[in-house]
């Protein structure tokens, strides 16, 4: 079968967009349209292809299947359990395999919590602050706030000694109160690991298709870059070696002169696709559409589809599309452009100023940070000399 050009992850929707949510912020739900009359469940035949070829096909030994939605869970304990099988009896030896689930909580059980934790899955929890941040635009169909079945479900992995982090979507409600978020996802939730996620959804006509209009929920893009600043001063005075926070430990590894480790910042994207239910392949978890579509893993292998001349294509636009302020600008090697579902239409990242003005504000403590890292000095001593604040009343 051969081995992929290189690393690539997929994006498993083993339930395709079904959710027992209906958050208006998803811009996965609409997704249905492509598949009418579907019930929107993986086969046999489909997981049974997918686990073969993903471990034949990929670099290295490590092997990562990541499970999405919609809500995954909704497919139940026993095709998880049969998927763990599968990946059993065509790993070798040597394979190492990483699981990860994304879930909204509600149907976490102890016997969910059981199986996590006995096979080492991490968890991703969504949870976007305190009850009145989360409720806004986080409702079932019927518009009933799910905070409290949410909260049973943590308190349940946090009973079972299951390792989980925090997707925290940054929505028009929530983004002008950042210390809000971030002490009660640190204190109350306490947890370690933290995602935060900016929404900027555009709105969508009859048939599916996006609109130019951006959607009240989303967030401005100066907002954004003090929920991030805000955030950052809390984080480098008084958590750094104690929560991790996806974007900043991006941020670190690009100042010490690493690729980023996040796809929205990487120079080209196209290396993190999507698998729907069906064994179709897409390019990216954003573009789910049929101009997207590079065909279904039941017909051709994955490493023909990930390292078609379609997708390489597809990531190579988000490099080549870049317009003349982008190239100019003095953070361009830290963020390239951002996510290309974000640019406006003069290709412009809509959340540019806010990147930029956030970007600037943590340059000093950066610089700080990497060079003690290179000097593997402990992050007690990182943390002590890296608040702005800090290092003036040293100096």
């Amino acid at each position: 079968m051969g081995q992929s050009n290189s690393p690539y992850n997929l994006i498993i929707k083993p339930r395709g967009p079904l959710c027992n949510m209906a958050c208006e912020y998803c811009y996965y739900l609409p997704k249905q349209s492509h598949y009418p009359g579907s019930v929107f469940k993986m086969s046999q035949k489909v997981l049974t292809t997918l686990t073969q070829q993903m471990i034949a096909s990929q670099r290295g030994n490590q092997v990562d299947f990541i499970w999405q939605g919609g809500e995954p869970t909704l497919i139940g304990l026993d095709f998880f359990q049969e998927a763990l099988r599968l990946q059993r009896q065509f790993a070798s030896s040597h394979t190492v395999i990483n699981n990860a689930l994304q879930t909204n909580g509600l149907t976490i059980t102890p016997a969910w919590c059981r199986f996590l934790r006995d096979n080492n899955f991490l968890v991703g929890i969504s949870l976007d602050g305190p009850p009145y941040l989360h409720n806004p635009y986080r409702h079932d169909r019927v518009g009933r706030s799910q905070f409290d079945p949410l909260m049973r479900g943590i308190r349940l992995l946090k009973k079972h000694h299951v390792d989980f982090n925090i997707l925290c979507c940054v929505h028009s409600k929530n983004v002008e109160q950042p210390l809000e978020v971030y002490r009660f996802l640190r204190d109350k939730i306490s947890t370690q690991f933290l995602q935060f996620i900016p929404i900027i959804q555009r709105g969508l006509e009859g048939n599916g298709n996006e609109t130019t209009t951006i959607t009240d929920f989303s967030i401005e893009a100066d907002a954004y870059g003090t929920f991030l600043s805000t955030i950052f001063d809390e984080w480098v005075q008084f958590d750094v070696g104690k929560v991790f926070i996806q974007l900043f430990d991006t941020c670190l590894a690009v100042w010490s002169g690493h690729p980023s480790p996040l796809c929205n910042f990487a120079e080209v994207c196209g290396r993190s696709l999507v698998l729907e239910h069906n064994g179709d392949l897409y390019a990216c978890d954003h573009f789910v559409d049929p101009k997207h579509r590079l065909g279904n893993i039941t017909e051709m292998p994955i490493i023909q589809l990930v390292d078609s001349s379609q997708q390489s294509a597809f990531g190579e636009a988000k490099r080549e599309t870049l317009p003349q302020v982008c190239l100019d600008c003095d953070v361009r090697y830290i963020c390239n452009g951002g996510c290309p579902k974000n640019r406006g239409a003069d290709g412009v990242n809509l959340l540019c100023a806010g990147y930029k003005t956030f970007f600037h504000h943590i340059d000093q403590s950066m610089q700080i940070m990497r060079d003690l890292l290179i000097n593997r000095r402990p992050p007690a001593e990182i943390m002590q000399y890296s608040h702005p604040d800090q290092r003036s009343q040293k100096s």
